[in-house]
């Protein structure tokens, strides 16, 4: 986007900031919003908006950049915009019923329900989670069974598939090993040109040689080592030839075992039995585990019961405390409307039970309105125009702030079209709003303007073939000045100045 074209700012050289200071001394769960968002907390927050003139912005929490949807966010649990396009909140069943909470005193009851609430339907999940496990566990559980029977008749040991090819190699080739161990066990005793007979001569010869010096007695040592190594290997020949096994049944119960071997690693996909021995250990475990699945699913509907029997108990709490402040809601609700121009608004409350916990309870709050006598009561959302829903919130919240904490309040024109009396009236409410809560109110009426503590005016001035924006907070007489001009028009008679000072007085 070019500057100049379609930017939201008139000079196309210069950005525009927007910052809000806010105290948060009176609003100690907005801590857990920061701690959500990773944000520095303050008592004192700065909330900052920067446009530049290409239309793009940055957002700021106490100089820590953040999202817009951040910011936008926390603004709406800072500030409540209240105006006639802005109250269809209070059709909502979700607002109804917190302000039948509030009032009722549930708060910390709603806050331990949500709490349980959170860890039963988690407890739920895990549940699910587990018997669906179960399910498939038992699905495959008599072919593991039948793979595990399989491994564990086998024997697996490490090393098992070397020892067992060895023994088949001696024992397929017997009669060459035979033939060859004798022959080799000939060369070391044949009598006369055997490898121990010319040994011994050669022994017999270095022990007449052995007198004649160090030399000589190295050599003897030497050729007597070796005549001693040379009888033992004629001897391990002996013993290796007699220990020779020719048994067909021994070799066909060996080749029958490296075949199972060599079938099992096949079947599986592997090449040792070392393999084979890790896929028999997680068998194992997977046929093992149904039983731990069991336990742990018992021990989980134990807890899950529990958590059932503790959310019952709250939300009994939570409909009894509801039922009990109903009542008083009603008329102190109905009388402040009548004061309002609505003598006759009458309202009635369906707590409608259900099946499943939800997030304020196993019950949904209905409420049921009618503006005349006599008339049929309806949704409030069918049946009140959009004044009176207007005058209903702005009552609905004056009894609200006396029970809990509420954000900065800003009434947008609510009193348009309504008269003097009731103007009057709706100005008594947002003052004595304004000792719980700071309130902003933009009106033309001088019956509300009177009231506040400080009064702002809001004009338009042309300069250099521009319109500029201008806002001034009055002092004393300049607010005197304006709000005879509020009752008089174009100009302030004395007789509207009169009655601006006893409307300010």
């Amino acid at each position: 986007m070019k500057p100049g074209q379609g930017s939201p700012l008139r000079h196309d050289d210069r950005k525009c900031i927007v910052e809000a200071e806010f105290a948060l001394g009176r609003y100690p769960a907005l801590k857990d919003f920061f701690c959500e968002f990773d944000l520095d907390y303050d008592p004192q927050t700065i909330l900052r908006r920067e446009v530049q003139p290409s239309g793009k912005s940055r957002a700021f929490v106490n100089d820590s950049p953040v999202t817009l949807d951040i910011v936008t966010r926390l603004g709406r649990r800072l500030i409540d915009v209240h105006s006639q396009h802005q109250t269809l909140e209070l059709t909502e069943h979700d607002f109804q019923l917190h302000v039948v909470d509030a009032l009722a005193g549930n708060l910390q009851v709603l806050s331990r329900y949500r709490e349980v609430r959170e860890s039963y339907l988690s407890t739920g999940r895990q549940l699910e989670a587990l018997k669906t496990q179960r399910e498939e566990v038992f699905r495959e559980q008599d072919y593991n069974e039948f793979l595990l029977e399989e491994l564990e008749k086998a024997c697996l040991e490490e090393g098992m598939q070397q020892k067992l090819e060895g023994r088949y190699a001696r024992l397929s080739n017997a009669e060459h090993i035979m033939e060859t161990l004798g022959e080799a066990g000939q060369v070391c005793a044949e009598e006369e040109y055997g490898l121990l007979s010319l040994l011994g001569k050669l022994r017999h010869l270095s022990t007449k040689l052995s007198e004649f010096g160090p030399a000589y007695e190295s050599l003897h040592r030497r050729i007597q080592s070796l005549y001693i190594e040379s009888d033992d290997i004629a001897q391990e020949l002996q013993d290796l030839l007699a220990g020779q096994e020719t048994d067909p049944g021994q070799l066909k119960a060996v080749s029958g075992q490296l075949q199972l071997l060599y079938d099992l690693q096949k079947k599986h996909g592997v090449s040792s039995v070392n393999e084979l021995i890790g896929i028999c250990d997680v068998l194992r475990e997977k046929v093992d585990k149904t039983e731990d699945l069991d336990q742990q699913i018992k021990e989980l509907e134990e807890s899950h019961a529990g958590m059932r029997a503790t959310l019952e108990e709250l939300a009994a709490k939570l409909h009894e405390k509801r039922t009990e402040v109903l009542p008083k809601f009603t008329g102190e609700l109905q009388k402040q409307l009548s004061l309002l121009g609505m003598p006759n608004a009458a309202f009635k409350w369906r707590l409608i039970q259900g099946t499943d916990y939800g997030p304020a309870g196993r019950e949904t709050l209905e409420l049921l309105f009618t503006a005349n006598k006599g008339g049929q009561y309806g949704l409030l959302k069918k049946n009140a125009s959009g004044g009176e829903l207007s005058r209903i919130m702005l009552t609905i919240k004056s009894i609200l702030a006396s029970y809990e904490p509420l954000p900065t309040m800003m009434f947008d024109e609510i009193d348009t079209g309504v008269s003097g009396e009731i103007s009057t009236r709706m100005a008594e409410i947002m003052q004595g709003m304004s000792e719980h809560m700071q309130i902003f109110a933009i009106t033309h009426l001088p019956q509300v303007a009177s009231r506040g503590q400080q009064q702002f005016k809001v004009y338009k001035e042309d300069e250099q073939g521009r319109t500029h924006t201008r806002m001034k907070l009055l002092d004393q007489e300049e607010r005197l000045q304006e709000l005879a001009l509020m009752l008089g028009g174009t100009r302030a008679s004395d007789a509207a100045i009169s009655h601006a000072r006893e409307l300010l007085n």
